[in-house]
């Protein structure tokens, strides 16, 4: 009877070890779990939005960085796009101002004043007393030199001056075609010196004449295809008779 009780006893302790084996079998190793506690804790915390799952590491922490720096020139890209003025700074500063009404009055008193010398602006060379000999000494021969009219033309273009004489050399016209000189309106030019005292044409262009004392016409050639002033001009009738003539 007690030779039966042990060997009962002894299954029953047998079964029991058994079985806490078993479950012990089944538990995650301590270093197993720490391992993967200390990778989850490596993860940059951008990868880890809130409400989603933790991301494979070195997936999304990537593709968010790429989106990212395409992003941003799209974004510099956009405003210089919307702000030309910032990208190309000074450009409606570089434009001239147009000239004032007093600047105009100016600019068109002092061309008749000149007119009444037998001069335009910046040329010293005057008609009816200068001499196309004196011009050529100093500014060399004309670029060009035709018969035209009453006499004979020399042009200098690039000081934007001809020169009209006669066969005994004396200057008769002195023309003028400066830049600013070609901003001029008819309408500015009657503002200040009142309508003409004679009007011609000549082609497409009109000429309107301006009595500049007894010697001299100060006169505006303005084309028809621009209606501004292509070039001025001062001019001598009397000298533009042929001295020399026979």
């Amino acid at each position: 009877m007690i030779t039966t009780f042990k060997t009962i006893a002894g299954i029953i302790l047998l079964g029991g070890m058994l079985s806490l084996t078993a479950c012990n079998s089944g538990k995650p190793d301590a270093a197993d779990t720490g391992g993967a506690a200390a990778q989850a804790s490596e993860l940059p915390a951008s990868a880890q939005p809130e409400g989603s799952p933790a991301p494979a590491a070195g997936t999304e922490p990537a593709e968010a960085g790429g989106a990212a720096a395409t992003a941003a020139p799209d974004a510099g890209g956009s405003a210089a796009a919307a702000s030309p003025a910032a990208a190309e700074p000074g450009t409606a500063a570089g434009n001239s101002a147009a000239a004032t009404p007093q600047e105009l009055s100016k600019q068109l008193k002092e061309l008749l004043q000149l007119a009444k010398q037998g001069k335009v602006p910046g040329v010293e060379y005057a008609a009816h007393s200068g001499l196309i000999d004196d011009v050529e000494a100093a500014w060399g021969e004309p670029d060009t030199k035709e018969s035209a009219g009453k006499g004979i033309y020399s042009t200098y273009a690039g000081k934007h001056v001809v020169f009209g004489f006669n066969k005994g050399s004396q200057i008769f016209d002195v023309r003028s075609s400066a830049a600013d000189l070609q901003k001029l309106t008819l309408k500015q030019i009657e503002e200040v010196l009142g309508k003409p005292d004679a009007t011609s044409v000549n082609g497409s262009d009109d000429i309107y004449i301006y009595q500049a004392g007894k010697q001299y016409q100060l006169k505006f050639i303005i084309p028809d295809s621009t209606g501004t002033v292509d070039h001025i001009s001062v001019f001598s009738e009397q000298d533009s008779i042929n001295n020399m003539a026979g």
